[in-house]
């Protein structure tokens, strides 16, 4: 009865528009109510407290300030024209930079729709003027952008490794490792999707590329392209450098790079860095803000779910409906798509994880590696219609309509799809670098 009141209150909220943390916070406030009485109300109030009062959830804000710094100060304008003068010349180089820069990007921000906001302005432009539809532009971007989620350091990996710790130990360190391969291989899948789409409509005569965007760059452009970049392509060498050469936590590297930010921004850049603090600040409380509310409304869900059973009758059920672990994933990837076209990762980690973690340890799968995969399949969420935030944000910018941009996305999905089946049935692709640099 309580699992039927919880997810029936939550999905009719959901289907009537009603934001996601709103409808995770009121269907859990309803059922603490029905079952404890007014003392539910004094239950949630100290189960959302209590969800983001953590130490680790810190790192949270600090690189979510870091990558409005590093927008704010241009860092993202020179990593696009460092890519563009080493690959933009070759047969479908705007891809490959529309790729590595995003690669770049989210290992600054470790957000997707951050991502595709900060370079999505000078990529779509660019990938236009090169033979590219704008849906197409749009489209890569969205998908490129979504590796923010994969590629370290990544805010979907923190919040997954604290959720999971609740039953299991789950480190950032090597959650932060197992993404490095999955993030490369989509990137690298995405490219391959991107030229094959090129070559299909170069078939069709409706390719047309401007001659000056494919312009070879001089050896002193590069040089002077790779000088101006320096300073962007040093972060995640300090970040992970930190992290893996045990100098700092994944908490205090957030907070490294908010300092490398500013100071970069202030002595090296010379940008008008003091002006602009006001703005910066307030845009990176305002996303903290939208992540912790509904890390804080979801802990609630999910605590109704693991105290009430819920969690341990769904499992069993999984576990009974088949007897082969192949069809179980299959069957657990679908879910994690359809729901990653739904709703946010954030929340999905609080839905899922107390639900399926379960499973996975009696599958004796590496949680590293359902990590990884639930957040590859939440990744392509991103930009999977209906709700893709990453394609309403790239199609904003491309003024491309919602339709037409999630057409043009299909190819990317289908890319995206093949590599999460490898990352789910061949773990070593997870597994590799943590355990080569042996870390747990």
């Amino acid at each position: 009865m309580t699992a039927l009141l919880l997810f029936g209150v939550f999905f009719l909220l959901v289907f009537l528009r009603v934001p996601i943390a709103i409808s995770l916070g009121i269907s859990s406030l309803i059922v603490l109510v029905s079952n404890n009485g007014v003392f539910g109300l004094e239950a949630i109030t100290d189960i959302m407290y209590t969800s983001v009062a953590k130490f680790t959830l810190l790192a949270i804000p600090f690189f979510i300030l870091a990558g409005v710094i590093m927008e704010h100060v241009g860092i993202s304008k020179r990593l696009i024209d460092f890519a563009q003068a080493m690959v933009g010349h070759v047969r479908g180089g705007i891809v490959f930079v529309t790729v590595l820069v995003a690669i770049f990007f989210a290992a600054i921000s470790g957000s997707g729709p951050a991502t595709v906001a900060a370079i999505g302005g000078i990529l779509i432009p660019a990938m236009v003027k090169s033979g590219y539809r704008k849906e197409t532009a749009g489209a890569l971007l969205a998908s490129s952008g979504a590796i923010g989620i994969i590629i370290p350091p990544s805010i979907a990996f923190i919040v997954f490794a604290v959720v999971a710790g609740d039953q299991i130990p789950v480190t950032i360190n090597r959650m932060f490792l197992a993404g490095v391969i999955p993030g490369l291989l989509i990137g690298a899948a995405f490219i391959i999707a991107a030229l094959y789409v090129r070559w299909r409509e170069e078939k069709k005569g409706v390719f047309h590329a401007d001659e000056e965007a494919a312009r070879k760059a001089t050896g002193k452009e590069k040089w002077d392209a790779f000088v101006k970049a320096l300073p962007g392509l040093f972060i995640p060498v300090i970040i992970l450098g930190g992290i893996y050469g045990g100098f700092f936590t994944p908490t205090e590297a957030a907070v490294i790079a908010v300092v490398y930010g500013l100071v970069v921004g202030a002595f090296v850049l010379r940008g008008n860095l003091l002006r602009g603090m006001y703005r910066i600040f307030v845009d990176a409380a305002l996303q903290t803000a939208v992540i912790m509310i509904i890390v804080s409304a979801a802990s609630a869900f999910a605590y109704i779910i693991t105290t009430e059973q819920i969690a341990r009758d769904i499992s069993t059920a999984l576990l009974e409906a088949s007897g082969n672990p192949i069809i179980i994933l299959l069957l657990i990837n679908v879910l994690l798509l359809i729901a990653g076209a739904f709703i946010d990762a954030i929340s999905a980690y609080y839905i899922f994880v107390p639900i399926l973690l379960p499973v996975m340890i009696a599958l004796e799968v590496d949680p590293t590696v359902f990590g990884v995969f639930m957040t590859v399949n939440l990744a392509i969420g991103l930009f999977t219609p209906p709700v893709g935030l990453n394609l309403f944000v790239a199609a904003s910018i491309s003024k491309s309509s919602i339709v037409d941009i999630s057409k043009a996305a299909l190819p990317f999905i289908v890319a995206g799809i093949i590599v999460l089946l490898m990352i789910t049935y061949i773990p070593a692709i997870s597994t590799f670098l943590p355990d080569l640099l042996n870390v747990k």
